[in-house]
């Protein structure tokens, strides 16, 4: 990945970090979990309707980096209003973009959903920062699976 497309990456953290899309609470959610990082600190909680096997709505909020807090708003941007199966695409296809070192292209997703999701593929090369990545989406697939309230560590 050359310098320029890096900075604009990381300009694109830092925006979704001042200004997160999706930040709050749903009243009444179907589904809601805290996730916590004790490395870094990060503690994220997500609300969520889910309804007609689709995520009709989400909202997470917390105290966090700023990987995690982008990648929260930008995780809650593609899956709010999508079908459950299209959101264990995207939890595949991000855990695998920050964990294997050969992945050039993500398959099976619009080109929209890839281009944000690739913004963190640097994230790949900061071990420690990953779990700071990956938190928002491990909340949310601990959460789908057992609606009820729960934390989810990276220990």
């Amino acid at each position: 990945m050359n310098a320029e497309l890096q900075r604009l990456y990381q300009d694109l953290i830092l925006e979704h970090n001042r200004y997160p899309r999706n930040y709050g609470r749903i009243e009444n959610p179907t589904h809601e979990g805290e996730g916590h990082n004790p490395l870094c600190g990060d503690r994220i909680f997500i609300t969520l309707r889910v309804q007609e096997s689709r995520i009709q709505d989400i909202k997470f909020e917390g105290e966090s980096c700023a990987i995690c807090k982008a990648s929260s708003s930008i995780m809650t941007t593609l899956v709010k209003g999508a079908p459950l199966e299209e959101v264990d695409k995207l939890f595949l296809a991000f855990h695998e973009l920050l964990t294997q070192e050969a992945v050039c292209h993500i398959h099976g997703l619009p080109a929209a959903s890839q281009e944000k999701l690739r913004i963190f593929a640097t994230v790949r090369h900061f071990p420690i920062r990953v779990k700071c990545a990956t938190l928002p989406w491990h909340t949310l697939k601990a959460v789908l699976n057992d609606p009820i309230r729960k934390v989810v560590s990276t220990e």
